[in-house]
């Protein structure tokens, strides 16, 4: 039987455990989809945090080695960036720009 150290994680939860990049994106996306759908006055809100998350997604992408990025990497590491920056940029600029609609 093959000896293993305490700390690291049985085999089953090890492909899981190595997409948190993705999960912390995902989770973001969701939090903000969430918010949103709460009433008529939080979509503004809701939307600055999916557009936060996918900052946050594109810094992951930057800052982690390819073997740990996961399934966050898609194509290249300057493409990834690049779509998930310009999204981000994008979702947040809607949210600030579109007039509320109470006059």
């Amino acid at each position: 039987m093959p000896r293993t150290d305490p700390g690291t994680p049985p085999r089953a939860l090890a492909g899981p455990l190595r997409q948190w990049p993705l999960l912390v994106v995902v989770a973001g996306v969701a939090a903000g989809l969430a918010i949103a759908l709460i009433g008529s006055d939080t979509w503004r809100f809701g939307s600055l945090v999916i557009g936060a998350s996918l900052g946050v997604g594109a810094v992951e992408r930057l800052a982690l080695p390819r073997a740990d990025a996961g399934l966050l990497q898609v194509r290249s590491k300057p493409f990834d960036v690049a779509a998930l920056a310009i999204c981000a940029v994008a979702i947040i600029a809607l949210a600030v720009a579109v007039p509320s609609g109470g006059g």
